[in-house]
């Protein structure tokens, strides 16, 4: 497994924002989900799926973040899903 950097990090984290967010946006008309929780909790499910795919292409995993890297994802996951519910309620 590769020890992965801040800035891989940084950037991988950068990209699922831009990938949630458009799922979000797309998810909507196409997707047969009610919202609100819903649409939350498939969110959460497609950032943990696709990050741990990220991960798996740099030969890593979530499960081999140092914990600082680990609470930095949970914070960004959280900022994110926020972020898009405060849009989709707009």
């Amino acid at each position: 497994m590769t020890v992965l950097t801040e800035q891989t990090l940084n950037d991988i984290l950068q990209y699922l924002e831009k990938s949630i967010s458009s799922l979000a946006l797309d998810g909507l008309d196409n997707l047969e989900i009610n919202g609100g929780e819903e649409m939350k909790s498939f969110l959460e499910n497609q950032f943990d799926i696709r990050l741990e795919n990220l991960l798996i292409s740099k030969n890593s995993s979530i499960h081999h973040l140092e914990s600082g890297m680990k609470n930095l994802v949970i914070q960004k996951k959280q900022e994110i899903i926020l972020k898009i519910s405060k849009q989709l309620n707009n």
